[in-house]
C-alpha cells in the first residue's frame, strides 16, 4: 500500500508539475459554465413564462437544470479522460523510465492502481471545478442536494471506468497521440452502443446496449442510486485494471 501511495503521489504531481491539469481544469470550467449558463437562462426565461400564464406549479430546478448539466458534465469528461491517461505508460516508455518502474521492487498491481487512483484523482480535481456553478444555485435556490452528490458519484463511477480502460491503452504503446486517440475511439464506441436499443430488441441487442456506459449513468444523472449500475461500473474498472496489469507484467518481462 505504501508503494502504492508514492506511486499515486509521483503521478499526481507529474500532472500538475505540467501544463496538463491546468489546461483540463480551464477547459472543463469554460465548458461547463457555458452549459450552466444556457441552463439557468432557460430556466429562468420558463419560470418567468410560465408566471405571466398565471401557472403558479414552480419548476424542479433539478430536473431542469443540475439533471442535464450532470449529463452534459460526462460527455466532457469523454474528451478529458484521454488526455489524463495517455501520458501514464506511454510516457514512461518514451523517456526510457519504463525500465527503471519494472526492475524497482514493487509489484505490478501496486503501479496499476498508483497510476490509475492518481488519474482518477486528476479527474476528480477537474469536476471539482463545476462546484463554483453549483455553489451559485445553492446561494441562490434551494436545489435538492441528494440527487447531486448521486449523480457526481455516477461521473466518477463512469470515469474511473473509462479511466481504467484508458491507462490500459496506454501501455500498449510508446506514442501519447496513438494512446489518446485509441482511447477516444473506445471511450466513444462504449458510450453510442445504446444506440442499438432502438433498431434492435434481440437477446444480442440488449447485451450490446447493457454495455453501454450511458445507459448506466441515466439513473444517476436523475438521482437514482441503484446496484446493478454500481456493479457495471465497478466490473468494468477491475476488467480494466485486470488488463493493463497483465500488460505490465508482459512489460516487465521484456525489460
Amino acid at each position: 500500500m505504501r508503494n502504492t501511495l508514492i506511486i499515486f503521489q509521483k503521478e499526481l504531481r507529474g500532472y500538475f508539475a505540467s501544463p496538463i491539469a491546468y489546461l483540463l481544469m480551464a477547459f472543463f470550467a469554460v465548458i461547463f459554465g457555458f452549459f450552466f449558463y444556457s441552463a439557468t437562462r432557460f430556466f429562468i426565461l420558463q419560470g418567468m413564462q410560465m408566471q405571466m400564464r398565471g401557472m403558479g406549479m414552480p419548476m424542479d430546478v433539478n430536473e431542469y437544470v443540475i439533471r442535464p448539466l450532470l449529463s452534459n458534465a460526462s460527455v466532457i469528461g469523454l474528451f478529458l479522460i484521454p488526455m489524463i491517461t495517455m501520458r501514464l505508460y506511454a510516457e514512461e516508455k518514451r523517456s526510457g523510465t519504463i525500465e527503471l518502474l519494472m526492475t524497482s521492487p514493487v509489484s505490478d498491481m501496486e503501479i496499476v492502481l498508483g497510476k490509475w487512483l492518481a488519474a482518477l484523482a486528476m479527474y476528480m480535481c477537474v469536476l471539482g471545478v463545476s462546484a463554483v456553478n453549483l455553489g451559485l444555485l445553492f446561494a441562490f435556490g434551494k436545489p435538492d442536494w441528494k440527487p447531486i452528490l448521486v449523480g457526481y458519484l455516477g461521473l466518477i463511477l463512469q470515469g474511473g471506468c473509462l479511466l481504467a480502460i484508458g491507462t490500459f491503452i496506454s501501455t500498449t504503446t510508446r506514442n501519447q497521440i496513438v494512446a489518446g486517440g485509441a482511447t477516444f475511439g473506445v471511450c466513444l464506441l462504449l458510450w453510442v452502443l445504446d444506440w442499438v436499443s432502438s433498431y434492435e430488441t434481440s437477446a444480442w441487442g440488449k447485451v450490446v446496449s447493457y454495455l453501454s456506459v450511458v445507459t448506466h449513468f441515466e439513473p444517476f444523472s436523475k438521482g437514482v442510486l441503484d446496484t446493478k449500475d454500481i456493479l457495471f461500473y465497478l466490473s468494468m474498472i477491475f476488467f480494466g485494471l485486470f488488463l493493463t496489469a497483465r500488460s505490465v507484467e508482459s512489460l516487465r518481462w521484456r525489460s
